[in-house]
């Protein structure tokens, strides 16, 4: 395992660009530890090194997918959701423990956050759409991260026409939250289920437009049409 993770982290590392690393540090407000490793480079590497450990177990792959994420490299981290969402086959009920002890401990910045979000936990949720109720626990989290969480962790499934009900009941949780990169993720959770229920999504808007932030306001209405736009906007 440790030969393994040595020889990752070195295919990583030869991947590294000084200018990659320096406008990343530049685009994230929060302070990353990262390699200057582009996101295509990150996922062929990621998909190499997983043929070689397909085979092993699932919780095998998942304690390798741990130490990636101990590292706090988001480079490290990506390649653990990699992993992580290769295996949605094999997800069973009491995976979302780990995968809630990752978000909590180890997300540190959106990239790290929406990349588990949208793969690992949005197929945990289409597979086990009971725990759902999990995300309105998470919605009172103090951990920012957490919160951003239990709306970005529906995309995937929000734009394919799913847990619409679940949409509206996050977002009407995280409604006035104080961080903006929360209501940026709820917003942009609106947005997407926009593509199969964009009148709900209106009526919704429209009926809080007073009170929602301007952040997440703009965010849900973003490819509606021009005149709702104007309406949603208006005092």
């Amino acid at each position: 395992m440790e030969e393994l993770l040595s020889n990752l982290r070195a295919a990583i590392r030869e991947k590294a660009d000084e200018g990659t690393a320096e406008g990343a540090r530049r685009y994230f407000k929060e302070a990353i530890r990262l390699y200057g490793v582009k996101t295509a480079d990150v996922s062929a590497i990621a998909r190499t090194f997983f043929r070689s450990i397909e085979s092993r177990t699932k919780e095998e792959i998942f304690s390798l997918c741990d130490e990636l994420w101990r590292s706090g490299f988001m480079e490290e981290s990506f390649v653990a959701c990699h992993w992580a969402y290769a295996l949605r086959e094999r997800y069973v009920e009491g995976d979302l423990d780990l995968f809630e002890r990752w978000l909590e401990n180890h997300v540190s910045n959106w990239a790290s956050c929406d990349t588990l979000c949208n793969h690992t936990l949005g197929a945990y949720f289409t597979a086990f759409p009971h725990r759902t109720e999990t995300l309105l626990d998470w919605t009172r989290s103090p951990n920012r991260w957490v919160r951003r969480a239990s709306a970005v962790s529906l995309i995937i499934p929000a734009r394919k026409g799913q847990f619409e009900k679940e949409v509206f009941a996050v977002a009407e949780r995280l409604l006035l939250d104080e961080d903006d990169l929360v209501r940026k993720g709820y917003g942009w959770l609106l947005k997407v289920t926009c593509a199969e229920h964009e009148d709900d999504v209106f009526r919704y808007v429209l009926a809080r437009k007073d009170v929602m932030p301007r952040t997440a306001l703009r965010y849900a209405i973003e490819k509606m049409s021009p005149e709702r736009r104007r309406e949603a906007m208006g005092k």
